[in-house]
């Protein structure tokens, strides 16, 4: 059976295709519309569609446009082009586009059905040819190691059913007894600096050559099979099947084949590995418990003893330490720093930190890359609230430390320092361009507020709050912009309004302290004392013997 998609505009055109089709004598059991060109070509991405019937004069995404997309994101979809004119240049993006038919408004039943029979003769011929073996359930073409790749990592993500994917288990030695599977897991320390002086920035070529060395010496007894991890592009995941031996004999050949490995890949290409090893099991569906395994072990290797490439088997890596401290609890004081546009602190407290990792027994791979993941992760909401997200994560869509542009090669706990100071450098310089624009702006509406609410209760966190500023720091702000600091202000703002309200002779002064915003009369009298060297009466007196 069939799916097939209508992407036209006019109504009455879709209704009429709807109904002069021979959909069930030409096996389509679902046909689905489309009001315009870009919601077919949301269609087109949610369904899987074997046949697409499109108008070339749409609004939003015309039919030529539309076709230059298919043909690059669904190769395999068949086309029906319908126009309203013979216009020739919609013809001919129709015969590069590789289309079944072009029908020409208006539609009658005898032309569409002619062409949909066509594709559907096409759809039938091709169904044939995918009944074959190995290509019986994917997509034309696809390669055998990339088959092999799929079966494997649909098994590590614990996705395989046995029973449905029987015919293929002959590709990975699963159908013999007596074989034994264990996975390792590689990771490039150095990738980035290898791919861009060695391999001229292509990945390609890096994940090829990489896995040719992980593939060497491969025979009859022992294989190996690899590919780049979809857990991280610096990890490569390796398969070993030793085929009718014993598993303490797939342990160690497994572990030789890392080791070997490691030691080519440094000496043809100056890369430097980690590697982690599972335990190897019989049955090859436990190959997900081995690459686990594969990986608690990679993530365990101590940061502060690595020196070059290193592979440890499952069992014999040193457990993290537990409870080890984390940045979080550092982050007000760094936040703090960055405010006062202070970086140099902010990065004196985070090697303050880092010291005590460093000086611990043991560090591992896993928490250094946590360690990284929570640094950004604190760092963007800092610069979320205050209006400072780095320019580059803003138009760009990747994330992490490619989005800030830096490089996530750590080989060593110095390199690991370095990559979190190379953090803190962008998001302090962001922070702190940030902070210069708007600081003026900030205390001129701080100044304001006062101003016109001095009569209230005008407490400093109202403004720490607002603008996710410091006490310290907006204290410090206020008063060498002012030279008064902001409770200074308040008194000086009311004092100076308490001495125009006395010149009123009417206003009691139990009114003028309410007014001012003290509720006790005798408060506000003392705070005037203290001001002016005397009290409102004798103020008023002052006023009165100076007017005689």
């Amino acid at each position: 059976m069939y799916k097939v998609l209508i992407i036209d505009d006019e109504e009455p055109l879709r209704e009429a295709i709807n109904i002069l089709g021979d959909w069930e004598g030409l096996g389509v059991d679902q046909v689905l519309e489309a009001t315009d060109g870009k919601m077919g070509l949301e269609m087109l991405r949610k369904h899987k569609i074997d046949l697409a019937l499109v108008d070339m004069k749409m609004p939003e995404l015309n039919g030529s446009q539309l076709l230059q997309i298919a043909e690059r994101e669904f190769p395999d979809l068949l086309l029906i082009v319908i126009s309203g004119y013979n216009d020739f240049e919609y013809t001919r993006q129709a015969i590069r586009s590789k289309v079944v038919d072009y029908l020409l408004k208006p539609v009658n039943r005898s032309d569409l059905n002619s062409a949909l029979r066509k594709a559907v003769d096409v759809l039938e011929a091709k169904r044939k040819r995918e009944s074959e073996f190995i290509n019986r359930n994917i997509t034309l073409n696809m390669s055998l190691p990339k088959l092999k790749e799929k079966m494997y990592l649909s098994i590590i993500e614990r996705s395989f059913k046995n029973q449905s994917n029987e015919a293929f288990l002959p590709l990975i030695g699963a159908d013999k007894p007596g074989n034994h599977f264990a996975v390792g897991v590689l990771r490039m320390l150095n990738l980035e600096q290898v791919r861009r002086d060695r391999f001229h920035e292509d990945r390609d070529l890096l994940h090829f050559a990489v896995t040719n060395v992980i593939n060497e010496n491969s025979d009859g007894h022992f294989e190996s099979f690899s590919f780049a991890s979809p857990r991280s592009e610096r990890e490569f995941i390796a398969i070993f099947t030793l085929k009718g031996s014993y598993g303490e004999d797939a342990a160690f050949l497994s572990l030789h084949h890392m080791k070997k490995t490691a030691s080519t890949l440094k000496e043809l290409f100056g890369i430097l590995c980690a590697g982690g090893l599972g335990q190897p099991y019989s049955d090859v569906t436990e190959i997900a418990q081995s690459y686990e395994l594969a990986t608690a072990t990679l993530d365990g290797i101590d940061l502060l003893s690595l020196k070059g490439s290193t592979v440890s088997n499952s069992g014999y890596t040193k457990s993290a330490a537990k409870d080890s401290p984390t940045l979080t609890g550092r982050m007000p004081l760094i936040r703090s720093s960055l405010e006062s546009g202070n970086a140099g602190h902010a990065k004196s407290i985070l090697s303050d930190f880092t010291r005590k990792w460093k000086s611990s027994e043991h560090f591992s791979l896993g928490e250094a890359d946590r360690t990284i993941q929570e640094f950004i992760i604190l760092l963007g909401d800092i610069a979320l609230e205050l209006d400072a997200v780095p320019e580059r994560l803003r138009r760009g869509k990747s994330k992490g430390l490619r989005g800030l542009g830096i490089s996530s090669d750590f080989a060593s706990f110095g390199e690991f320092e370095a990559v979190l100071s190379s953090i803190l450098d962008v998001y302090a310089g962001e922070i702190s361009r940030s902070l210069a624009g708007d600081r003026s702006s900030v205390l001129e509406n701080i100044k304001a507020y006062i101003d016109n609410h001095y009569f209230e209760n005008i407490k400093i966190s109202m403004f720490t709050d607002k603008y996710f500023l410091s006490r310290e720091y907006l204290m410090k702000l206020f008063k060498g912009q002012y030279g008064y600091g902001i409770h200074e202000y308040v008194q000086k703002v009311r004092m100076d309004k308490a001495k125009e309200l006395l010149s009123d002779p009417a206003l009691k002064i139990q009114d003028i302290s309410e007014r001012l915003g003290y509720k006790d009369k005798n408060y506000f009298s003392k705070a005037f004392r203290n001001y002016y060297d005397c009290s409102p009466s004798e103020f008023r007196l002052l006023l009165t013997e100076g007017g005689k």
